[in-house]
């Protein structure tokens, strides 16, 4: 992991213009780029057409082999080409070249070798050159293949910056998984309404909140005052905290019990970021109270299981 980290690193500090007349290219396409290669090659292509096509630009793997068999009929006129080789004479893509002009393609090359015959051929070529493989033999495309794949993502990721793609581009691509759920969903989608929550007055004793928490089983009570304002929490782990202090608990005040002025969310923001809200700290978080941003009045309670676990709610 080391040696092929370091190999990034290497490449990285070689990166010259040759890279930005690449993103130049990309950035002057109006229809698709085609990713070309072969064996371990052709599976970093493979990726790298998922990853340019979910940064919204239209992408598509072309294998070698097949290419020549019919897959050719994937050009337009003007589509670009990146070809990745570790040698940079890969016969099956060295056979491509003189055909990816007669599409007006211009060619990207992503190789180990740059005086290699691929590399003469193309219109750009970046440098993907290791000094040594991360496998025992030397052998493996290990440190090249994790270069190239590098080098592609990054060429990517300048597009997304060039193309100013936002986050709700980016959702509009990705409806489906988590990654959707926190980009397209807000915490009004997935929380628990006020109806299906366990709720007291802080004068409450704990042996009436503990049977409303058995009744709502969603691992905390949310207490409010009397105008329905959020001034405290209670969770599961405290009443297990309380009673490894002291089993006789029941009939203190919930006001003596409660985690005063919790953490806590508002219904239109995003499942993401109530997420990261619950997961980016010190000590992670499982329930957030959802509460009005201007009043402060509890609305209802999200937890981060149910943020993980769609159609539960």
């Amino acid at each position: 992991m080391e040696a092929e980290a370091a190999a990034i690193q290497i490449a990285a500090q070689r990166m010259d213009g040759s890279f930005e007349g690449a993103v130049e290219i990309l950035l002057r396409t109006q229809s698709k780029l085609i990713l070309c290669g072969i064996g371990k090659s052709g599976h970093i292509g493979g990726k790298l057409a998922a990853t340019f096509s979910s940064s919204g630009m239209p992408a598509v793997f072309l294998h070698a082999a097949e290419a020549i068999h019919g897959d050719l009929g994937v050009y337009q006129p003007g589509d670009p080409t990146i070809v990745l080789s570790k040698s940079g004479s890969t016969e099956e893509v060295l056979r491509l070249m003189p055909l990816f002009k007669k599409f007006e393609s211009p060619v990207i090359a992503i190789v180990g070798n740059t005086q290699s015959p691929i590399a003469a051929a193309a219109d750009i070529v970046i440098d993907a050159s290791v000094k040594n493989e991360a496998d025992p033999l030397n052998l493996m495309p290990t440190s090249s293949s994790t270069v190239s794949l590098a080098i592609g993502d990054a060429l990517a990721a300048a597009l997304v910056s060039a193309r100013r793609f936002t986050a709700e581009d980016f959702a509009t691509l990705h409806p489906g998984g988590q990654l959707g759920r926190n980009l397209t969903m807000t915490v009004a989608d997935v929380m628990r309404g006020i109806d299906r929550i366990a709720q007291a007055i802080p004068s409450e004793t704990l042996r009436d909140v503990v049977i409303r928490m058995t009744k709502h089983p969603w691992g905390a009570a949310c207490i409010v005052d009397n105008h329905g304002k959020l001034v405290g929490l209670l969770t599961d782990g405290d009443v297990r905290r309380l009673l490894s202090e002291d089993g006789d608990i029941l009939d203190r005040k919930v006001s003596e019990c409660m985690t005063a002025a919790p953490v806590a969310t508002h219904p239109n923001v995003s499942l993401g970021q109530a997420v990261r809200l619950m997961e980016d700290r010190p000590s992670q978080i499982s329930v957030l109270p959802v509460v009005e941003a201007a009043s402060g009045r509890l609305l209802g309670l999200l937890r981060l299981h149910d943020a993980y676990q769609p159609g539960l709610v």
